[in-house]
């Protein structure tokens, strides 16, 4: 069986209308989605230089801006009413862990009193978050799993 061929070669012109008009709404995206409000907290995290470990327990999450404003299940909170959602936590579960996403800004005497307040709501295993370190070239020419 034989098909016909009607394809042929392109030889008008090329219009650039079109090309370019795309290419300038790409552009007013990428301008403009840079400058959109992201809603909540910026929480800077520590990056760290080496890999830590986790927990196998549950946990609950808190985070602390820079400023030293507290927030739980994502909405701010007061520090007396975060001591009562700590006891209460901790009374439903035992062994519990609280992981404190705190900004790098954040003074040691403010994470010294959150600590020292899950203490109080009966929390005594306390991790903080960090960010992960950045692989360098070496790292990545590394075989990954055991020697």
């Amino acid at each position: 069986m034989k098909f016909p061929r009607n394809a042929r070669i392109f030889q008008g012109q090329l219009d650039a209308t079109p090309f370019a008009s795309v290419f300038f709404l790409v552009l007013i995206f990428v301008l403009l989605g840079s400058r959109l409000y992201t809603p909540g907290v910026h929480v800077e995290l520590p990056q760290a230089d080496q890999e830590l470990g986790g927990t196998d327990h549950p946990t609950i999450t808190v985070a602390v801006a820079k400023d030293g404003r507290l927030y739980y299940e994502n909405q701010e909170i007061v520090k007396d009413a975060l001591e009562q959602r700590l006891r209460e936590a901790a009374a439903q579960s035992h062994d519990l862990t609280l992981v404190v996403h705190a900004d790098k800004d954040v003074t040691y005497e403010n994470l010294v009193g959150l600590s020292l307040m899950a203490g109080k709501a009966g929390i005594y295993d306390l991790l903080f978050a960090i960010r992960p370190r950045v692989f360098s070239r070496s790292d990545a020419a590394k075989p990954v799993g055991p020697p």
